[in-house]
């Protein structure tokens, strides 16, 4: 699990007291709260922001005293929330363990869907099935094909998307920005003397047609004079076999000498496979992750990724779902900002060769 920052845990001892019913209609200042946990004024004002963020506090000005939103409208009833993973990782992902806590904390009854998209073969009619058996008064859904998003958004059921293809979708949602930093490591990549450069990801990715990343992905390479084609973008069933099938066949005739892998198991799994072929990297292929992960910290040589804070994201799932709470129409969508992180699993084109 992701530590929490001293903020975030002085917000939470905040917000446990507030809804034991410690304070009503207004918080006491800054500085009594600073004498009484023994800590910096700053660190409370910081807690104070975080708690305004979801709802449970309001600003009044300068010089007044912050309002108890909650107490004074006498608390939003729970809501029931299912998340509703990708596949069977998304359970164990320390932001989304980090959401369901944040969710319990305020009094809502929250947990992991039963199923997975995958589960479900990302099939509207298996999906809708599934959804309208299962009790929940809101639905966060992890990277859904469009097709989903859209089935979702045309419920009464209020639903987020976490990620996934819902750029022109009416669905609130939150996701990070990778098209700037996917740009910078092809710059790089092609710097370093590549051109025959593939992207490995996900099957709702690529159709009907190629998502937003993809297509900047293909764009980038022609905007450089490389022609694309299927050789850059290939297809391949989202299972082990033929993801491994996919990887031996690239490498049989014309070997990519850099690849993007979309997530942490994939970027495992191909980097694992690739070894077994005695093809490793950076010395004869360089590898960048779409994706962030804890176990990067652990690598060595260290993995070149593209990196975005979590807990921005965390933060507006929370803040939508007490949104639903309260009855408040919240349809927005937004970006975190997302950097490449060059690691060690990148380097020239091997042998000079392009």
């Amino acid at each position: 699990m992701r530590l929490k920052t001293p903020a975030e845990q002085v917000a939470a001892h905040l917000r446990m007291q507030i809804l034991g019913g410690r304070w009503r209609g207004e918080m006491p200042g800054a500085p009594g709260l600073a004498a009484e946990l023994g800590i910096d004024h700053r660190l409370v004002i910081a807690a104070f922001g975080l708690l305004e963020r979801e709802g449970l506090l309001e600003a009044r000005g300068a010089g007044r005293r912050r309002g108890i939103l909650r107490m004074e409208h006498h608390s939003p009833p729970a809501l029931r929330v299912q998340i509703l993973p990708y596949e069977e990782t998304d359970r164990q992902q320390h932001y989304m363990v980090d959401f369901l806590h944040r969710l319990l904390e305020m009094g809502h009854i929250a947990g992991m869907a039963s199923k997975t998209l995958q589960d479900l073969d990302m099939d509207v009619s298996r999906v809708s099935r599934y959804v309208e058996k299962t009790k929940a008064d809101a639905w966060v859904v992890l990277s859904a094909s469009r097709e989903i998003l859209e089935w979702f958004a045309a419920q009464p059921t209020p639903a987020f998307a976490f990620a996934g293809r819902r750029r022109g979708v009416a669905i609130a949602g939150i996701g990070p920005e990778k098209v700037p930093a996917q740009q910078a490591a092809l710059r790089r990549l092609v710097g370093l003397g590549h051109r025959r450069i593939v992207m490995l990801v996900r099957e709702e990715r690529r159709k009907p047609g190629p998502g937003f990343l993809e297509r900047a992905f293909l764009d980038e390479l022609e905007s450089i004079g490389v022609r694309t084609g299927p050789y850059n973008l290939p297809d391949w069933k989202y299972e082990q076999e033929d993801f491994h099938r996919c990887l031996q066949s690239l490498f049989q005739h014309t070997p990519p000498t850099a690849m993007l892998i979309d997530g942490m198991p994939l970027f495992f799994a191909a980097q694992q496979r690739l070894a077994q072929l005695g093809i490793l990297a950076p010395r004869d292929v360089s590898l960048v992750c779409l994706d962030p992960d804890p176990a990067f910290l652990w690598c060595r040589p260290s993995v070149a990724h593209i990196h975005w804070d979590f807990r921005p994201l965390v933060r507006r799932m929370t803040q939508w779902a007490d949104h639903v709470a309260r009855g408040r129409s919240d349809g927005r969508q937004s970006f975190t900002k997302a950097v490449f992180v060059e690691g060690g699993t990148i380097g020239p084109v091997p042998g000079g060769r392009e």
